[in-house]
C-alpha cells in the first residue's frame, strides 16, 4: 500500500518516518509539510520526494499518515478520506468535536479504513499485558499518573505550540483514555477537575462500574517526570510495562501501519476513528467541566 506522510515535526522524524520505512506491504511515496525545507529535509533521511502540495501527494498514494496537530488532522484527513485514502491517525483525532464528527463522517462515507495511533496499544509488552490484565480479571480499579515536563529544554515537544496550549487533557487525556479503556473495559462518564497550570485529575467511570482515575501534567517539575498505570484488585496490584523509547517507536508505528493495511480487506481495527471520536467526547465533556468550575469561581464574591 503505498502512503504518504503529512508533517515534518519530531513525531514524524522519531516515530512515523521510520516506522512507514520498516512497516511490511507499505510503501512511503513522500512527505509533505507546510514548510518545504523542513520537508525536504525529512524526505532526503528516508529516501522519497517531497511533495510541493499536499493535492499532489493525495494523487501519488493509496493512505495517509498524519503527524500533525489535531486540528490540521481533522480538516487534512477529511479531505483525504473523501478522495478514498486509507488514514493512520495520530490522537486525538480533531481539535474539537464537529471536526471530530465530520472526519467520521468521511470515513464511514468513502468506506475506507483508519487506525489510531495511541502508542501503548501496539507496542508488544504493553499489549501483551492487556491481554493478562482483560477480561473478568477481579480488578476493582486503575489509576495512571502521567507528569511530563515540556519547559524542559531537551524535550522535543517543548515547542508544539497546540501542546502548550491545550496542555495535559488533550494531550495525555487520549492516551488515558487508550490504556484504561483497553485493561479495564469502555469508559461510560468522566468527571473532571484542574489544579495549578495544566494539571487535571479525571475519574472514569468504566461501563462494568470499576472506577479509574488519570493525573496529568505537561508541565510538572523535570525530577517529578514519570508515566504508569496501575491496577489493584482480588490478585492484588499490576502494572503496565514501561512505555516504548523513542529507538523502538518505529517498530511500534510500523505494527500498527501493519495492521491497517490488513483491515482494509477485513473487520474494522478496534482502535480506528470512532473509536478517536469516542476519545474526543470524553475529552470535550471534561474540558467542559473544568471549565464550568472556573466559571463559578471567578463569579464568586471575593
Amino acid at each position: 500500500m503505498r502512503f504518504g506522510l503529512v508533517g515534518t515535526g519530531p513525531w514524524a522524524h522519531l516515530a512515523h518516518g521510520p516506522g512507514l520505512l520498516r512497516a511490511s506491504g507499505v510503501k512511503l511515496v513522500g512527505v509533505w509539510g507546510r514548510d518545504p525545507a523542513k520537508a525536504g529535509e525529512l524526505a532526503a533521511s528516508l529516501g522519497v520526494e517531497a511533495f510541493d502540495d499536499y493535492a499532489g501527494l493525495l494523487g501519488e498514494v493509496d493512505a495517509v499518515a498524519f503527524a500533525v496537530p489535531p486540528h490540521v488532522q481533522a480538516p487534512m484527513a477529511t479531505e483525504a478520506a473523501r478522495a478514498g485514502k486509507h488514514l493512520f491517525l495520530d490522537k486525538p483525532i480533531a481539535g474539537d468535536l464537529p471536526a471530530g464528527q465530520e472526519l467520521v463522517a468521511a470515513v464511514d462515507e468513502a468506506g475506507v479504513s483508519s487506525v489510531v495511533f495511541f502508542t501503548d496499544r501496539f507496542a508488544p509488552a504493553i499489549r501483551a499485558w492487556f491481554g493478562e490484565v482483560g477480561g473478568d480479571g477481579g480488578w476493582r480499579g486503575g489509576s495512571m499518573q502521567w507528569f511530563s515536563a515540556l519547559q524542559d529544554p531537551d524535550n522535543p515537544f517543548g515547542r508544539s505550540p497546540w501542546r502548550q496550549e491545550r496542555g495535559a487533557l488533550w494531550d495525555l487525556g487520549p492516551h488515558a483514555i487508550s490504556s484504561l479503556t483497553a485493561a479495564l473495559g469502555p469508559i461510560v462518564e468522566v468527571s473532571a477537575v484542574s489544579g495549578p497550570a495544566d494539571l487535571v485529575v479525571l475519574t472514569f467511570t468504566h461501563e462494568s462500574g470499576v472506577v479509574s482515575t488519570a493525573t496529568l501534567s505537561q508541565f510538572a517539575p523535570p525530577a517529578a517526570a514519570t508515566v504508569g498505570v496501575t491496577l489493584w484488585g482480588e490478585a492484588g496490584f499490576t502494572s503496565m510495562p514501561a512505555r516504548p523509547d523513542d529507538d523502538s517507536l518505529g517498530g511500534v508505528v510500523a505494527t500498527a501501519l501493519e495492521e491497517l493495511v490488513a483491515s482494509v480487506d477485513g473487520e474494522p481495527h478496534p482502535v480506528d476513528v470512532r473509536f478517536g471520536l469516542a476519545v474526543v467526547e470524553l475529552i470535550v465533556r471534561a474540558g467542559d467541566q473544568i471549565a464550568a468550575a472556573r466559571a463559578s469561581r471567578a463569579a464568586q464574591p471575593g
